[in-house]
């Protein structure tokens, strides 16, 4: 008798089958999925379906259907017994959490492209696994990075307040003065994969020049002929200064009191990477003083950032409630993404994303 394992895909289900040839009878077909338990799965929150709609086929999902996050001691109840996680970077996945989870916890998905929300290191020990979602976010990141730097620059918040304000009065040509993109240098600290897509939709504006710093030189930066440069340097060239640059602990409020002292005084600082990049404090105080002109955040520390804040006082300061991603597109292929991490793992296979 001769077995061989054939392995049968489908859009919908895949099964390992077995073909079993015995001489003088029919063939007949097995499929090893039959008796087997779904793997469990457990979703941190109300995500787009385009994820779920992968997994469903072949696990069993239990979901915190809400829009708001899990509460703690709930993710740590539910945890408990499941195969695989699906979380967002509001959920903080600990030993403790890993602990509840138990050692059949396969592996994690998380729908962001951070993943500071993860130890990763307890992950490593114990031979966890994680999936994030790079790349399907970049586009609808840069063109938040650029709207909001246009907002901020030309300063289209304050103008749209003083239409309903009545503070509109006749033509004034000293009234509402911005600062302009062309003729200008943009430093990029942090020329990645969303740093270099926001780049090439500045540059159809006139930008005069490009500087970014980071770890070493790009390849891409040829692109937009992006100059490297060190960190201090940027800062005192650039007219905008743009943080793209993943959260460590080496950059943990890398913009503070001593950088904005670097920066010119007509400067826009502009973050869609993490609220953690800045000392916030001390970005209230450069804004308060104008010793830069002003500042467009979509990222802060904590979020959300407490109404009566300091920051939300100010006219040149615009904040925005991390909304980088926020297309259907985007989020969409994000929840597809972080499902399909979390499939392939449980089937044996690499993950698509997997953070090393």
């Amino acid at each position: 008798m001769l077995s061989v394992r054939v392995i049968r895909r489908s859009p919908k289900l895949i099964h390992n089958l077995y073909i079993v040839f015995v001489p003088g009878f029919t063939t007949h077909l097995f499929s090893s999925m039959s008796n087997s338990p779904k793997p469990k799965v457990y979703v941190t929150r109300r995500v787009p379906q385009d994820g779920l709609e992968i997994l469903r086929p072949h696990c069993d999902i239990t979901q915190w259907d809400s829009e708001k996050p899990v509460p703690r001691a709930e993710l740590i109840r539910q945890v408990a017994g499941k195969d695989a996680l699906f979380c967002l970077l509001t959920d903080k996945i600990d030993a403790e959490v890993l602990d509840s989870a138990g050692p059949q916890l396969k592996c994690i998905g998380t729908m962001s492209v951070g993943y500071d929300h993860i130890d990763m290191a307890e992950c490593r020990a114990r031979n966890i696994p994680v999936g994030f979602t790079p790349d399907v976010l970049t586009n609808a990141t840069a063109e938040l990075t650029v709207g909001l730097l246009l907002a901020t620059s030309r300063r289209l918040i304050e103008a749209s307040k003083s239409v309903r304000d009545g503070g509109w009065g006749t033509w004034d040509p000293l009234w509402m003065l911005g600062h302009g993109l062309e003729g200008s240098t943009v430093g990029i600290v942090g020329l990645g994969r969303i740093g270099i897509a926001v780049a090439r939709r500045l540059a159809p504006f006139g930008v005069s020049k490009f500087l970014y710093s980071g770890h070493n030189r790009k390849e891409e930066a040829s692109e937009v002929s992006a100059e490297f440069t060190d960190f201090d340097t940027l800062l005192e060239k650039s007219d905008f200064v743009l943080g793209c640059c993943a959260l460590t602990k080496e950059n943990q409020e890398l913009f503070n009191k001593n950088a904005f002292e670097k920066m010119k005084s007509n400067a826009i600082f502009i973050n869609t990477s993490r609220g953690g990049l800045v000392n916030q404090d001390d970005l209230f105080d450069a804004l308060k003083s104008r010793q830069i002109a002003a500042a467009g955040l979509d990222v802060t520390s904590p979020e959300p950032l407490p109404t009566d804040s300091p920051l939300l006082s100010l006219e040149n300061c615009v904040v925005l409630p991390h909304i980088g991603s926020a297309t259907e597109r985007a989020r969409g292929a994000m929840s597809a993404l972080t499902g399909r991490n979390i499939l392939a793992y449980l089937r044996g296979e690499s993950m698509p994303c997997q953070i090393k």
